[in-house]
């Protein structure tokens, strides 16, 4: 983390500490609750609560001292402070500065799905090599890349960085503030129709990411993506590009995949070698070819890979296998959810073996636009009913899916709730010990609760 004295942060920021210039600065927090010894405290000004107000706070449970924004009257003359136009504008400088200030490589991964599994796969491909640090949750916007880069420790040598936005321009600043010497783009999905109105501006607002590439830095793309293959068509910037996908004519592309209970085995175009990625889905094996591409580009080979697959860590809630109370198999995929992704976990549970009953619970997209209902129901009428026994749905916008199941299944096997305890009563009563329960929503349906319900018998 950034660890330096506070005269050298205001110079950084180009801004003054009159006084306390020598106190120590050890990393930065904008949470008065979650102080550490010596962190610099940023507030921020909202609309309905202000940041300032916990200054005194924050210091007193540890902090060295916080930035002020001027507007704000009465700072207190005792603390160590430095009065900044703007703090939220002042941390992203400051994080800006310091990421000059690093000899780190930067891979920046965006993409409407499967940022995050790709980052986890990255980063422990390329920690086979370097000192990697990659980004923690979902801190991958305008505030949480800044915090990231200022976490970065100055021995760090990869940083492996998540880059989200919800508007046109966000990506653009994240990766020139970040300066990423690779960048991945991992698909174009239908996240952000409701702000961005189409895919084609979702493919555009993705693109940005390659304004912030070095020279001789490497752009990285999933090649089965029309929108991405006609914008990268004519590429003539200071990076050199590579594919990845299902289809043979992208540079990397898997030749044969093996499904099972534990994750996936392949082989790609690239040699005989099987890889064994410890990760549900098929859709996940075009996720770990793009960081094997990102890997090699940073000199790590790929017969060494497996050693970075066996050590894989994900962020949880990502397709996380887990065991219910009665012996039940649940994927935990209760993070997020767009069209693609859901049909990609769908696929998942229908073409698993080993179960004598699967069961999908599955709650609203969120973000859609104004055809989210139409999104939901075809989600329902896509599903086979002789691989899936039950379908059970959450929320105003999931009861669509269950309309469009009942096309598919039947009216016996389809049960929609707005009641989230009447749904785990119900989903307690179809499940049992061969029973594979996969849990899919958006991150603000909280269908982890469900989960934890399964696990606890209740």
């Amino acid at each position: 983390m950034i660890q330096k004295p506070l005269n050298k942060i205001a110079e950084m920021i180009q801004a003054d500490a009159e006084k306390f210039g020598d106190v120590m600065i050890n990393g930065v927090s904008i949470d008065s609750r979650k102080i550490e010894a010596g962190n610099l405290f940023v507030p921020f000004k909202g609309e309905n609560a202000d940041g300032h107000r916990f200054v005194e706070d924050a210091i007193k449970r540890g902090a060295a001292a916080a930035f002020w924004q001027k507007d704000v009257p009465n700072p207190p003359s005792h603390l160590p402070l430095i009065l900044v136009d703007d703090t939220l504008t002042a941390l992203q400088e400051l994080a800006r500065s310091y990421r000059n200030e690093l000899n780190v490589k930067v891979l920046g991964i965006t993409g409407s799905n499967g940022k995050t599994t790709t980052k986890d796969m990255a980063a422990s491909l390329l920690g086979l090599k370097y000192r990697v640090r990659k980004t923690e949750g979902n801190y991958n916007n305008h505030i949480g890349l800044p915090l990231t880069i200022l976490r970065l420790s100055e021995d760090t040598e990869m940083a492996v960085l998540e880059m989200g936005m919800s508007a046109k321009g966000e990506i653009e600043f994240l990766t020139r503030l970040a300066r990423p010497d690779a960048v991945i783009i991992t698909n174009i999905g239908e996240s952000h129709l409701l702000d961005l109105g189409s895919r084609e501006a979702i493919a555009d607002a993705k693109m940005e990411i390659i304004l912030g590439l070095k020279d001789g830095g490497r752009i990285i793309y999933n090649g089965d993506e029309p929108l991405l293959r006609e914008r990268l068509a004519a590429y003539d910037g200071p990076g050199s590009v590579k594919t990845f996908g299902r289809n043979a004519g992208n540079d990397l592309y898997p030749a044969k995949i093996d499904q099972h209970p534990e994750g996936n085995t392949f082989t790609t175009n690239a040699g005989e070698e099987k890889f064994h990625l410890p990760v549900l889905g098929t859709h996940n094996v075009l996720n770990g070819l793009a960081a094997m591409l990102a890997a090699e580009f940073f000199g790590v080979a790929f017969n060494r890979m497996n050693e970075g697959f066996a050590g894989l860590k994900l962020t949880n809630m990502r397709m996380e296998l887990v065991k219910g109370a009665n012996g039940e198999s649940i994927i935990n995929d209760a993070y997020n959810a767009s069209p693609t992704s859901m049909r990609a976990a769908i696929e998942l549970v229908s073409n698993l073996p080993g179960y004598d009953r699967k069961i999908l619970v599955l709650g609203d997209m969120l973000e859609l636009g104004p055809q989210e209902k139409e999104f939901h129901q075809q989600i329902g009428a896509e599903l086979d009913s002789g691989k899936v026994d039950y379908v059970l749905t959450f929320g105003s916008l999931g009861a669509f899916i269950g309309i469009g199941a009942k096309e598919a299944l039947g009216e016996g096997r389809v049960f929609s709730f707005e009641n989230k305890d009447e749904l785990n009563q119900k989903l307690k009563q179809l499940a049992s010990g061969k029973t594979l329960v996969l849990v899919k929503a958006s991150r603000g349906m909280k269908l982890e609760e469900t989960v934890s319900f399964l696990q606890n018998k209740g």
